[in-house]
């Protein structure tokens, strides 16, 4: 069963409260785990979510702030004392691989798994993983310091077979594959049986934007236009707008106004500031620009198919 699904582990900015820990997500795409940021606390949520090591293949760190990164030391020297095997890929700026090659150097010299670096460029756009069902892109976020946000794309799906049709017209095993990547069936005698007679549409791909700290800016529109579902930073409310830009931060309502702005159909807010005691009030500023608005909380799942 294909499954696409945002865990939140967590949404807090700068540092832990009893609230909320600091920013840390998993992405599960079938059944393979690509966690996004990795702020202190992680694999405390990791584990009470009941997500397994094992699957843990590729970390994306957005920008090298304290509260999106100082998880991943710990979750790394976990992850080898669970003796997992293989290699796992961190894709990050080029100072934040330095920093983890010396700690990891220091502290888990005799890891079980490799630890490759995948190195990000300030204002890079490119894509960072691929594989047959999903590519993973980067592209720049504007926050304090050099910051990069992440799309996961679903590729195109396979065409649902019309097993009436398909039986009517004999068509071998072998040519289904074929039929349900789009293409028409040839008979023997050179007949061309369209694919739109043996085949439905496939289900829709879906997509989901990962913005992390940034000030509003219209170009983040334009870097996720068409995506399904955005996480965009919200760490306050309009009274505290200026402070936001000064910090290079966005308010509840700006992340809703790049959200409609990239045509989304879903907005997930997170990264709240640490003086709110309810996030009530960022809520009703979003839900005033964009229809579809979710208060990230840790251990929230969501589906995006």
């Amino acid at each position: 069963m294909a499954k696409f699904q945002v865990n939140i582990l967590g949404c807090g900015s700068a540092t832990p409260t009893a609230r909320h820990q600091p920013s840390c997500q998993v992405v599960d795409f079938r059944d393979k785990l690509f966690m996004i940021d990795c702020g202190e606390g992680a694999q405390l949520m990791f584990r009470r979510l009941g997500l397994k090591f094992s699957r843990l293949n590729h970390i994306f760190i957005s920008h090298l702030h304290g509260d999106h990164l100082f998880g991943l030391p710990g979750l790394l020297s976990t992850m080898a004392l669970h003796q997992i095997s293989g290699s796992v890929t961190v894709h990050i700026f080029r100072d934040g691989a330095r920093l983890m090659k010396e700690w990891m150097d220091f502290f888990n010299r005799n890891s079980p798994f490799e630890i490759i670096y995948d190195i990000i460029e300030e204002g890079e756009r490119r894509i960072v993983y691929e594989d047959s069902g999903l590519t993973v892109e980067t592209f720049p976020l504007y926050h304090r310091t050099p910051c990069s946000g992440f799309i996961f794309r679903e590729k195109p799906k396979q065409r649902h077979l019309r097993g009436d049709a398909v039986r009517f017209h004999n068509v071998p095993v072998s040519q289904l594959k074929n039929i349900k990547d789009g293409g028409d069936y040839v008979k023997d005698d050179g007949t061309v049986i369209p694919n739109a007679m043996l085949t439905t549409d496939a289900d829709p791909s879906m997509s989901y934007a990962y913005c992390s700290d940034t000030m509003m800016d219209k170009r983040v529109a334009a870097d996720i236009k068409g995506v399904d579902t955005v996480y965009h930073e919200a760490t306050y409310d309009d009274s505290l707008e200026a402070m936001a830009s000064e910090r290079g931060h966005s308010t509840a309502r700006q992340a809703a106004l790049i959200a409609a702005g990239a045509g989304a159909k879903r907005l997930i807010i997170g990264h709240f500031s640490k003086r709110y005691n309810s996030e009530e009030i960022l809520l009703k500023e979003a839900s005033e620009e964009f229809p579809d608005v979710i208060v990230a909380n840790e251990g929230l799942r969501v589906d995006l198919e």
